[in-house]
């Protein structure tokens, strides 16, 4: 009987040239389950080719950020007496609160922004706030699920995993999506904030330690040459293609094929990507490297300039680890819980835009802000300086690469509670993302189960033309 033509290759092909076979078709995703995704791209002119992500771990508070209430002002330590079911631990809730921070006008274009984002605020006229964000679940696991991947369900791949599916890799020897978490911990929902959900495995993301090296073992241990490890790995792809053809194509098997030889490459690759402390000693200042407060913030937001230059898509940095205290969920006290986590995020976010506008990277990087959800215009419980959950209106900013800057769009109601202007769900930005990308969301899909999926969901979304420039 002869053999098939991948049967030929795989038994005719050796070393590198046959893992090099694996990274095409992993790349291209052609399992059986999936479809080659240029085939499916709309000719959107894209205006962005890279994404950074600061994403807010815990929830940041809209009213006390980028949504000023002066009716809460007003109407401060009175009993909330409406209507909406706000809150998420069945605790009592409060006096309406105002905020603690003064909200000030920013740029040529008026912007308000809060005293929280001292250098933020120099950067108003390229911020646009979403102010009028709502989402699906007031708990953090499905809140996290879905600010991510677009549902409140474990199992769906996220927004990085789309665009790399999507789009492909801009690098042949860096991951495409690089994930990095608060050294206090990682978030509630764990790995599926990064996971490539029924996707192949090789569109996950790629986790880089928040502390120390961010990648281990890139040096071989002594006694270990080159030419020893290329033997090694040699033999490791022999035994790995010899159990792919016995058992058909299979996802997980294609990504590890693909990861070991990633790591090889990344061995010469990577060593100069994470290499920081090579950086000049104003561009390290700059960042706040030279402050124990926005030191490890700052580390990672210039780590990220270094992987974007290199072509590494998408890249999303976390604020906040997994407990209440050390996140932003700011349950017990929020004027303390802000000021540090803002005090922490604010110089190394301003530090990496301003950076990529220096270098040319402005007009094709989108920037990305948010958390799960924001928070409640009320104390959680009488006399408490905290704040609840709140799905129902909260803030996200965009800028960059095709985003028109200088604008609130949308709006909550008067005392912040619920989003009532140009509401926009979690998918709406979400499809909005991907335009700004090239892509049409509704012809970016994945066949799974018979059904074609998408990030964005079977029900009709759109896209914030008041975005996009």
């Amino acid at each position: 009987m002869f053999p098939t033509r991948r049967e030929f290759l795989w038994k005719s092909g050796s070393g590198f040239g046959a893992l090099a076979l694996m990274d095409l078709l992993a790349r291209n995703a052609t399992s059986g389950t999936s479809r080659p995704a240029r085939k499916q791209l709309p000719h959107i002119p894209n205006r962005a080719r890279r994404v950074v992500f600061f994403f807010m771990n815990g929830g940041p508070s809209h009213v006390d950020t980028f949504d000023p209430k002066s009716e809460l002002e007003k109407y401060h330590d009175q009993p909330y007496q409406g209507k909406l079911d706000v809150g998420s631990n069945e605790r009592p809730v409060g006096h309406l609160a105002k905020s603690a921070f003064k909200f000030s006008r920013h740029g040529e274009s008026g912007l308000e922004i809060s005293e929280l984002y001292p250098h933020l605020s120099n950067l108003a006229d390229d911020l646009c706030v979403i102010r009028s964000m709502h989402c699906d679940a007031p708990g953090h696991g499905p809140g996290l699920l879905q600010m991510n991947s677009g549902s409140i369900l474990l199992g769906q791949p996220c927004l990085g995993s789309w665009l790399t599916y999507g789009l492909g890799s801009m690098n042949e020897d860096l991951p495409s999506f690089v994930v990095m978490s608060d050294p206090r911990g990682g978030t509630r929902a764990g790995t599926a904030c990064w996971s490539a959900g029924y996707m192949p495995a090789v569109y996950q993301g790629t986790l880089f330690r928040s502390a120390g090296p961010p990648l281990l073992n890139l040096d071989n241990p002594e006694g270990i040459s080159a030419s020893r490890q290329k033997r090694g790995v040699d033999l490791l792809g022999q035994l790995n293609r010899e159990h792919l053809s016995e058992r058909g194509e299979n996802s997980e098997l294609l990504a590890r094929i693909k990861s070991y030889e990633l790591a090889y490459r990344m061995q010469t690759s990577a060593v100069d990507a994470v290499d920081v402390e090579s950086e000049s000693q104003h561009i390290k200042d700059m960042y706040g490297l030279n402050n124990e407060r926005t030191q490890i913030y700052g580390r990672q937001c210039l780590l990220a300039r270094r992987l974007l230059e290199r072509g590494v898509r998408f890249v999303q940095l976390y604020s906040g680890g997994a407990g209440n205290s050390t996140s932003w969920d700011a349950h017990t006290n929020c004027i303390t819980n802000h000021k540090l986590h803002a005090g922490e995020t604010d110089q190394p976010m301003a530090a990496l835009m301003t950076d990529l506008k220096n270098r040319g990277m402005w007009e094709d990087t989108l920037f990305i802000w948010g958390g799960e959800f924001g928070r409640t215009p009320t104390s959680e419980g009488k006399g408490s300086p905290g704040r609840d959950h709140n799905p129902f209106g909260f803030s996200v900013w965009l800028a960059g690469g095709g985003v028109r800057g200088g604008q609130a769009v949308g709006a909550t109601d008067e005392l912040g509670f619920e989003a009532v202007e140009e509401r926009c769900h979690v998918s709406d930005l979400h499809a909005t993302i991907l335009h700004l990308m090239g892509i049409d969301h509704e012809k970016l899909t994945y066949l799974h189960q018979g059904l074609e999926k998408r990030l964005t969901g079977v029900e009709h979304r759109r896209v914030l033309k008041q975005v996009v420039a």
